[in-house]
């Protein structure tokens, strides 16, 4: 069984990471997406409410898990004997950012592959980060996060 692994904050999970997760999902046996629990960064979404999210949001994909976890990720692969890193490039930063951290894994575990898949074009601006700051000033991002996320970021901001 191949077994990919799609790992990130998704803070929120945006249409641009599902449509890597569904192509994904066509390519592999298993996704596991893992939501990565960093207790340095500040969250909008607590990992549990992100896990929640992207659960609703995946629904749709039976052979999607979410999952999360903390610490490295070579060690989160090894456990779940997966042998592939999923990751999304949007640009070429995106690109500049992951091939070191491609490398780094390398040479964890010479036996798991990163694959890099290049971006939908329509999702090629968008970012988490995007999406909390057009929520935060109550800005609609329809059709830029699934339903479950856009209801979730409408409660977060309410009466801010």
């Amino acid at each position: 069984m191949r077994i990919a692994v799609c790992s990130g904050s998704f803070d929120p999970v945006t249409n641009g990471h599902l449509d890597i997760i569904a192509r994904g999902a066509r390519i592999f046996d298993k996704v596991i997406v893992a939501v990565l629990s960093n207790s340095q960064k500040q969250s909008l979404f607590t990992v549990e409410e992100r896990v929640e999210m992207l659960e609703l949001s995946t629904a749709h994909l039976p052979n999607v898990e979410v999952d999360s976890f903390s610490g490295l990720l070579m060690d989160y692969m090894r456990k779940q004997k997966a042998s592939v890193i999923l990751r999304g490039l949007r640009s070429n930063a995106d690109f500049d950012y992951e091939m070191p951290i491609a490398a780094a894994n390398k040479t964890l575990g010479e036996d798991v592959e990163t694959m890099f898949l290049l971006t939908n074009p329509q999702y090629a601006y968008l970012s988490s980060s995007i999406v909390r700051e057009l929520a935060k000033y109550r800005a609609s991002v329809k059709g830029l996060v699934p339903p479950p996320v856009e209801d979730a970021l409408a409660k977060k901001f309410a009466g801010k």
